[in-house]
């Protein structure tokens, strides 16, 4: 089984991209973020020709989070509870017995600006949220942009980025506090400490420097990390392909075993 997160940022803008990488890479299960677009508007039917049903909780230019799936799922939850006001972030599903979770964390924009400390409560809530659903011992895994840099390696800047927005001690500690509720970073898992990153600035020629962040996880419970054989970031899709503009993120891939 493949499980994928991916922020494509902007679903109209990404959409024949999207469906090249699921034909080539195909993915059993994908978490995506900032799809942009309102639940009714999303293209459900070019899902569904190539074998993917969607479920969404979109937003009209912002946000906007989807779960795609080549296997029947089932909503669990749309949408954060508490946090509704800070757009359309959240969404999971069931697929048998396996929960699968996607966010789109707040980026927080600044330090010293309100949505810094906006960030860190939805995290909170995300926090709560995760605590008290997932303790039934099924398997579970949470994927998506955390907009957090959780070590220096993860950072093209590597230690001289700590206490910079997005590696700053605050924003580690509440992924840190997430994570501790025995979710395992499952790209981490199978690629130590190299610095591999998941997003580039369109800016600067990012990309090309590799000056870049690793911010998009997918994050799993002992059940799934036992499962999982690989983990991948997907660079090549990070690229452009003929006229196909790439999001400024890199599609994040993880391989589980088959369970008996």
């Amino acid at each position: 089984m493949k499980i994928a997160t991916w922020n494509v940022n902007g679903i109209r803008a990404r959409l024949e991209l999207i469906l090249l990488w699921l034909q080539d890479r195909k993915p059993d299960l994908i978490g995506l973020q900032e799809i942009k677009i309102v639940d009714n508007e999303f293209p459900h039917e070019e899902f569904e020709r190539i074998g993917y049903q969607a479920i969404t909780h979109g937003q009209k230019s912002w946000n906007g989070v989807a779960i795609l799936s080549r296997e029947p799922i089932d909503l669990v939850q749309q949408g954060l509870p508490g946090e509704e006001e800070n757009g359309s972030r959240f969404l999971s599903v069931r697929q048998n017995d396996l929960l699968f979770a996607t966010a789109y964390c707040p980026n927080g924009k600044d330090l010293k600006h309100p949505d810094y400390r906006r960030k860190l409560t939805w995290f909170k809530s995300l926090i709560s949220h995760w605590e008290t659903n997932n303790s039934s011992g099924q398997p579970a895994i949470i994927c998506g942009d955390f907009n957090i840099v959780p070590q220096p390696y993860d950072s093209w800047r590597g230690e001289a980025g700590d206490g910079t927005m997005f590696h700053s001690l605050e924003e580690r500690t509440v992924m840190k506090e997430l994570m501790d509720l025995g979710l395992i970073d499952l790209y981490r898992l199978h690629n130590s400490n190299d610095p591999n990153f998941s997003w580039w600035d369109y800016r600067g020629g990012s990309f090309h420097r590799n000056h870049g962040l690793r911010i998009d996880f997918i994050l799993g419970n002992k059940d799934i990390a036992n499962l999982c054989t690989n983990a991948l970031i997907d660079r090549d899709y990070r690229k452009k392909k003929g006229e196909l503009t790439a999001s400024d993120h890199a599609p994040v891939i993880a391989e589980l075993s088959a369970t008996d």
